[in-house]
């Protein structure tokens, strides 16, 4: 029974409930980031595309491991 209390706790903690959502849209720009590298071809787009990419990969970790946290706290 205590476990099921726990579900339901972290399935209506607006904390958790915002994560996912930042985590999901992170996703998403990802998704784009990859995407536009792989597709430009000027020198300095490329440029502008790696240090695109690198930016939201380090979003994209830091809040898998705020994820991650919440979940050990929970």
């Amino acid at each position: 029974m205590q476990m099921k209390t726990t579900e339901q706790n972290r399935a209506t903690d607006p904390r958790r409930r915002q994560l996912l959502e930042d985590i999901k849209k992170t996703k998403f720009a990802l998704d784009c980031a990859y995407s536009n590298f792989e597709n430009v071809v000027d020198p300095d787009l490329v440029d502008s595309s790696i240090y695109e990419l690198k930016a939201v990969q380090m979003r994209y970790r830091f809040l898998l491991r705020q994820a991650e946290l919440l979940d050990s706290v929970t």
